[in-house]
């Protein structure tokens, strides 16, 4: 066995403090092992992660190692998205790994097995084991199911645009009330390709999960099985000092960016890689590799952007499979949490559903479903383009109608202010402004979508979009936000706002000297507590939004 650390921290008080939790002799020279738990009885998300935690531990004991069960945050944001605007969601990202690093890293624990679940915990947790950098594996905690109606089946995705679509004019598929009764049928995740999926992929994609394990169905056995397996492999990633940053290499986040390319997954995980790569200190620029590999075709349309099924996308074989097709493009040699190389690990491996899952020379649609825009309007901005059939425009250059609020913005759309034509921007979203990304941008989309105007406006934010958003020609996370004087602050009713994905810009039509001479009204959201230290200390998207000091 590798020399532990926490042998090294067995004070005669910290051995009578886990003498008294009943641990033996022969455990105080085992390996200690943290077992991240998000659960929390708010969320459906989380509600079934102690009865993991439990299979986890019991299997770490077996393993050979001493399991201690640590709990974090647990933001889910249809939960926790209520008060403040939502803007605890993002944030809690950070507290997460703040939550490990003040636990483990304090306790001098030798290694963690990570139970993740809702949005923000793969990438608080992917942060945290990139700045602890002890051995790490995280377990997938799987999707929701979904319900039917009349046959028909029923998410949590239908419930929301059909919230949102009643108020502007749209009739839902089903009554809302209806659909709410019967849209999640257990715990887990939100079905489809949004935010939890698409992350859930991504750790699997960087070598951080097991291959096989995302997504999964939530509780069933055969993530329970996973999670055994998992247990047993922490134990022994720790005997090998098998490291995150050994893993985290750039050959890892090429893979996963490829990953969230072929499956058109959400916006949000760029900036949540970005944040991992700058806790590992790689030294790496997510949005220059996300252009690099923008060649990527879409290799499977799950919901939102498609009609393929969360559920389909895991019997053909899920994110392994998407990686098996990918192997000609990416990089194999990357090292993962088995000891092994992506490429031994998917060798022999069959792929079970060829016709869900397409082969490279015969995709969905060509690349890239999720692009990066430059220009005289934002030093970088993102825009989801999904399957390029040309259903949504991929050009447009039009007058701004600009909204200091979503609120504000969603009032004018209720009454009919906003036309076919026009470049709509809501503005203080970002990082600072909201703070934390806060506001309800994706409100508006969905909105504009119920009025009928998604394809004949562009939408434009500083703020972030739920993954559950594809619709209409939306550029989301503008950089410089309003905040910190960014051009999205100064732009002025009447501004012409260029897009086009052909040429990857964003521009408005005024000269450099005509912007620099405006004024950004610096509106922000009013903020106490952990939100107003967030904001003081945040930094910009090129760092994914994560807390550090700012440069003397």
């Amino acid at each position: 066995m590798t020399k532990l650390r926490s042998l090294s921290a067995n004070s005669p008080g910290r051995r009578a403090n886990w003498k008294a939790l009943g641990l033996s002799k022969e455990d105080m020279e085992k390996p200690k092992i943290a077992v991240v738990n998000s659960s929390s009885e708010l969320a459906i998300c989380y509600a079934h992660l102690d009865g993991i935690a439990k299979i986890v531990k019991e299997e770490i004991r077996k393993a050979g190692g001493v399991p201690f069960e640590v709990r974090t945050a647990a933001p889910s944001d249809f939960i926790t998205g209520a008060g403040k605007q939502g803007s605890y969601i993002l944030a809690g990202r950070d507290i997460i790994a703040n939550d490990i690093e003040v636990q483990v890293e304090a306790a001098m624990l030798d290694g963690m097995i990570c139970l993740t679940s809702c949005d923000k915990t793969p990438p608080g947790h992917l942060m945290a084991a990139a700045r602890l950098n002890i051995p790490t594996i995280l377990v997938i905690g799987g999707y929701q199911p979904a319900g039917e109606i009349n046959g028909e089946p029923v998410d949590v995705e239908d419930v929301w645009s059909g919230q949102v679509g009643e108020r502007f004019g749209a009739k839902p598929k089903f009554p809302v009330a209806d659909m709410a009764e019967n849209a999640i049928m257990g715990p887990g995740v939100c079905a489809g390709m949004a935010t939890a999926n698409t992350m859930h992929s991504v750790v699997e994609a960087l070598g951080m999960a097991l291959p096989g394990h995302a997504p999964v169905r939530a509780n069933s056995p055969k993530m329970q099985d996973n999670a055994r397996a998992a247990a047993r492999r922490i134990v022994e990633m720790v005997d090998e000092q098998l490291l995150p940053r050994d893993i985290l290499t750039e050959g890892a986040f090429r893979n996963a960016i490829a990953t969230v390319l072929a499956v058109s997954g959400s916006i949000n995980a760029i900036k949540h890689l970005q944040a991992t790569a700058i806790e590992a200190e790689n030294g790496l620029d997510i949005f220059a590799m996300w252009e690099e590999m923008s060649a990527v075709p879409v290799l499977c349309a799950v919901r939102p952007t498609g009609d393929v099924r969360i559920e389909q996308f895991e019997d053909a074989g899920a994110a392994r499979a998407i990686l098996k097709r990918l192997l000609p493009r990416i990089d194999g040699d990357a090292l993962t949490c088995t000891g092994k190389t992506l490429t031994e690990n998917l060798e022999g491996w069959e792929i079970p559903g060829p016709d869900v899952i397409r082969p490279l020379d015969n995709p969905v649609g060509p690349g890239p479903a999720i692009a990066i825009l430059k220009g005289s309007f934002a030093d970088t901005a993102v825009v989801r383009l999904g399957i390029r059939d040309g259903s949504r425009p991929e050009e447009f250059s039009g007058p701004a109608k600009v909204y200091e609020s979503s609120m504000e913005c969603l009032q004018a759309i209720e009454e009919g202010k906003v036309v076919a034509g026009d470049v709509v921007i809501a503005r203080n979203q970002g990082l600072k402004g909201a703070p934390a990304m806060g506001g309800g941008a994706s409100l508006v989309l969905f909105a504009l979508d119920a009025a009928g105007l998604a394809k004949t406006t562009a939408f434009v934010t500083d703020g972030q979009l739920s993954g559950l958003c594809l619709k209409g020609l939306t550029v989301a996370e503008v950089s410089p936000e309003a905040a910190t004087g960014g051009p999205i602050g100064k732009v002025q009713d009447g501004d012409i706002v260029t897009i086009s994905v052909a040429n990857r810009s964003i521009d408005i039509e005024l000269t450099a000297e005509e912007l620099a001479a405006r004024e950004a009204p610096g509106y922000r959201i009013e903020a106490s507590g952990y939100l107003a230290n967030f904001r003081e200390s945040v930094r910009g998207m090129e760092t994914g939004g994560v807390l550090l000091p700012e440069k003397e």
